[in-house]
């Protein structure tokens, strides 16, 4: 991943100046988490460095939120604070009027909501921003509130290795299943390939998913960030359901291609939206995993269609589907 150095660099104009006052005031942001108003930023800065003016912090700001290095948000306070961006995912607010807290989330399917409503208009977003008020769960009950704190980052990746460690799961579960039942000898040694690689690949993921919780030891009980409709039980939970009814060899293979065009397209379509971090990474490297997948079970489908085909008396008359990546 590109450096906090190199980033800024990539911002800078060709041929203009380093700023060290500007590139202070930035790392200093960014060590950050949070919500910041320009008064708390210049209180940090004037702490390493007291010639450094309001002014001067005031127009970084500015900077920083024209780079993509910060956003501006609204709580309702009468003043506005500031989050950073770099490597620190689009994401919402619920907002509790009674503490003032503020709780962030990412919501995908929210995202791709707004998506449907603006393309529907024939309307280009730049910005989306919600915000949910109301009452927090400590607020309301009186119960010491749930263990917050994390970095985004952190919390970001928990929950998209917790996504591909399910989808892996239902994954090992679904191929497992169709190497019991396929009676087709080379079918069935292909779903035995691929049971295996889900075994190996979940437990590369549960290894990588301790190495995480290492670097925050409260990391596992914290809130969840990252929603996905569906996504929880394993992508490929509801195509084991469908092998559970009884289907024939093809049938099978064809439910497989489905179920992995499906996470294809799911990994790599939100691994692409999101911003520069190791969820972002996870998500993509699954995208990538599962387009292999589906690359293989097509070719077996055809090659399956073709024997069948062959065979005395195998010949049919309806043209059987023709899957594609």
């Amino acid at each position: 991943m590109q450096s906090t150095s190199a980033f800024l660099d990539s911002l800078r104009p060709a041929g203009s100046k380093r700023s060290g006052k500007r590139d202070l005031i930035v790392n200093v942001f960014l060590r950050q988490e949070g919500h910041l108003t320009a008064d708390d930023l210049y209180d940090l800065i004037r702490k390493e460095d007291q010639k450094i003016s309001r002014a001067t912090v005031y127009r970084t700001l500015q900077w920083m939120e024209e780079a993509g290095i910060a956003r501006k948000v609204d709580f309702g306070e009468g003043r506005f604070r500031f989050e950073h961006s770099y490597r620190h995912p689009r994401h919402f607010h619920l907002i509790c009027k009674t503490c003032n807290r503020s709780f962030e989330f990412l919501s995908s399917d929210i995202e791709a909501l707004l998506e449907e409503v603006a393309s529907a208009r024939n309307f280009t977003p730049r910005q989306s921003i919600l915000q949910i008020h109301g009452t927090c769960e400590a607020c309301r009950t009186g119960r010491a509130p749930a263990v917050e704190g994390g970095t985004t980052e952190l919390l970001f990746a928990r929950d998209a290795l917790r996504i591909a460690i399910a989808t892996e799961r239902s994954g090992l579960e679904f191929y497992s299943r169709a190497a019991r039942l396929t009676k087709d000898a080379r079918g069935r040694r292909v779903f035995e390939r691929l049971s295996d690689e889900e075994q190996e690949h979940l437990g590369k993921l549960e290894a990588r998913y301790k190495e995480l919780l290492a670097q925050d030891p409260l990391l596992e009980s914290r809130p969840t960030f990252l929603f996905f409709k569906g996504a929880a039980n394993g992508l490929f939970a509801a195509g084991a359901e469908q092998l559970a009814k009884g289907v024939d060899d093809r049938q099978a293979l064809m439910i497989g291609i489905r179920c992995e065009r499906a996470s294809h397209r799911f990994f790599k379509r939100y691994g692409d939206r999101f911003e520069d971090s190791e969820g972002k990474q996870i998500f993509l490297e699954f995208a990538t995993e599962e387009r292999e997948h589906l690359e293989l079970l097509i070719r077996e489908y055809r090659a399956l269609v073709e024997r069948q085909r062959r065979r005395p008396g195998g010949r049919r008359k309806t043209r059987p589907e023709q899957p594609t990546a």
